[in-house]
């Protein structure tokens, strides 16, 4: 079974840069189109970037332009590099298969404040 592991959140200042990565247990990660999410409190978890196979990415307009998603398949890794982080920003971010397939992990946290 898969395992994610997410981390590299913490918190920062509006402006700011964080680069979260999502490490995978297991084999075939390069077979799946990958997402980040986040979940704000008291909001529904949101897809905000995913990346496909072959390393297409697409993004939700909130973060475009300020997020780019990469993938190195050799390392079952999946990152988020987040600039010119805002307040709006903050939430926990997971990532997962491009539609949630696996079970969640833990999550990191990404706290934006002045």
């Amino acid at each position: 079974q898969v395992q994610l592991v997410e981390s590299g959140g913490g918190l920062v200042q509006p402006g700011g840069s964080l680069r979260l990565s999502c490490t995978a247990s297991g084999d075939f990660f390069s077979l799946y189109n990958m997402g980040w999410y986040r979940q704000a409190p008291g909001k529904q978890r949101e897809l905000v970037a995913d990346i496909t196979r072959s390393g297409v990415t697409n993004y939700v307009d909130s973060v475009k332009g300020r997020f780019t998603i990469s993938r190195v398949n050799a390392q079952n890794t999946v990152y988020l590099q987040m600039n010119s982080l805002k307040l709006e920003d903050t939430a926990v971010y997971y990532c997962n298969q491009r539609t949630g397939l696996f079970p969640w992990g833990q999550g990191t946290q990404v706290t934006v404040s002045s």
